[in-house]
């Protein structure tokens, strides 16, 4: 309890300008917070055959056409053209604890859904065109609107929609390459409270706004492949999918007037987040008539994510005094890995069956607005063959991630969490 009255008088006592500039620095960076619930904000959920397999050796199984998501040149594999949708579910349970208020804040990501979506079309027996739609990063975090760490963590969403024709030829028998661009839209929002803050901001309330941000943008990126065919039983593929900058022009409304000056001043504020480069080599063997095992390993540069600054001119006098900067604020991410391997049982021609496992390492520090840590996936799913063009996948994951205890701005915390998924997918040959 005396530990409690020093942390309330030491916010009685300490300036009013400081005390916003340090909400305003931390609440963009739960933008990034990890509702995806793979590392850092990244979304694994392109299909419920991934899924099914916990997303081992995507880039070279090429069994529907969700392939070109991951590798666009093994789309050389499909003699005849395919189409595959997909609606995945993501059902998070994060639970946060502040060991210094004494406080807890529960399911702070609410359910998401990710739908998907791709056609392959083989123009001849060494060229073959496609289309995808789907996400590699997005979140979604809401934390009560009293909860007393409002001012590091409030209602966060991040979209991210991906448009992806590809190309992909044939060069040998065994080798083949593609390329895709990427356009990719994005919409962010964000709202953030005073949480315990209000105690040194007289006639407030902790649910009380400090400042909001939303809006949305364009950008685009590239992605290479290369897929080899060993033999009928044995492939391998390699993909790389190029970082894309976001660069956000929104309505920046700061309550307090801290950083324009003003309270309650709507302006306008260019915000940049960066959607890291990736990369997996997948391997898939074909052991006999019903068994198979497949592997991925996949690296993300999270390491270019290296700090958040958001700009404008309207921002005077600006954060920590910087003229023309609405807040700055340094990250601590590296690269990450994901190693997955997985299992493909052929039990009879209606039914395929599948299973996998992966770790996901995580990508930065724990903190509030990114209580990111390793996480280990738990996978199965299967394949219904209706007939010879019709076919249904459903993909199910129970993904467990660690306890972890982490100190922020002079309060403890301590998260942990795990997510269920789930997923359904129909796939159609012409």
């Amino acid at each position: 309890m005396e530990d409690l009255n020093k942390k309330l008088n030491k916010y009685k006592r300490g300036s009013f300008m400081s005390i916003k500039k340090r909400y305003i620095s931390l609440a963009i960076a739960s933008l990034l917070s990890s509702q995806s619930y793979a590392a850092g904000f990244q979304v694994s959920e392109h299909s419920a055959s991934g899924l099914g397999r916990a997303f081992a050796g995507e880039a070279a199984i090429a069994d529907d056409a969700s392939v070109i998501g991951r590798n666009p040149a093994a789309m050389t594999h499909f003699k005849q053209a395919e189409f595959s949708g997909a609606l995945s579910v993501i059902n998070p349970s994060i639970d946060i604890y502040d060991h210094t208020w004494d406080q807890g804040a529960e399911d702070v990501a609410p359910i998401a859904f990710v739908p998907a979506g791709y056609y392959v079309h083989p123009v001849n027996d060494q060229l073959a065109v496609g289309l995808a739609m789907f996400s590699n990063y997005g979140v979604t975090t809401d934390y009560p609107t009293d909860f007393n760490a409002g001012s590091l963590a409030g209602k966060t969403s991040l979209l991210t929609v991906n448009l992806n024709p590809s190309v992909a030829y044939k060069l040998t028998p065994q080798l083949s390459i593609g390329g895709g661009v990427s356009l990719v839209y994005g919409k962010a929002e964000l709202n953030r409270h005073l949480g315990s803050l209000s105690i040194a901001v007289p006639d407030s309330n902790p649910s009380d706004k400090t400042i909001s941000m939303e809006g949305d943008t364009w950008a685009w990126g590239w992605n290479i492949g290369a897929f080899y065919e060993l033999n009928e039983n044995n492939r391998f593929g390699l993909s790389y999918r190029s970082q894309v900058d976001l660069d956000f022009d929104g309505d920046f409304t700061d309550y307090l007037g801290a950083i324009t000056g003003k309270p309650n001043n709507t302006i306008t504020g260019s915000l940049s987040v960066p959607l890291p480069a990736i990369a997996e080599f997948s391997g898939f063997h074909q052991l006999n008539k019903q068994w198979a095992i497949h592997y991925s390993l996949q690296w993300t540069q999270y390491s270019k994510f290296k700090e958040l600054r958001a700009t404008s001119s309207e921002c005077k006098p600006g954060y920590n005094g910087q003229s023309g900067v609405c807040l700055l604020k340094e990250e601590d991410y590296d690269d990450t890995y994901r190693w997955a391997i997985g299992t493909t049982y052929t039990l009879n021609p209606l039914w395929t069956l599948r299973a996998g496992f992966a770790f996901d390492e995580q990508a930065g520090k724990p903190t509030l607005s990114i209580p990111d840590t390793d996480r280990y996936w738990y996978s199965a799913g299967a394949t219904y063959h209706y007939n010879q063009h019709l076919s249904f996948d459903a993909g199910f994951s129970f993904i467990y991630s660690s306890k972890a205890t982490f100190t922020e701005d002079s309060s403890t915390f301590t998260s942990k969490g795990k997510a269920y998924l789930a997923a359904v997918q129909a796939n159609y040959k012409f």
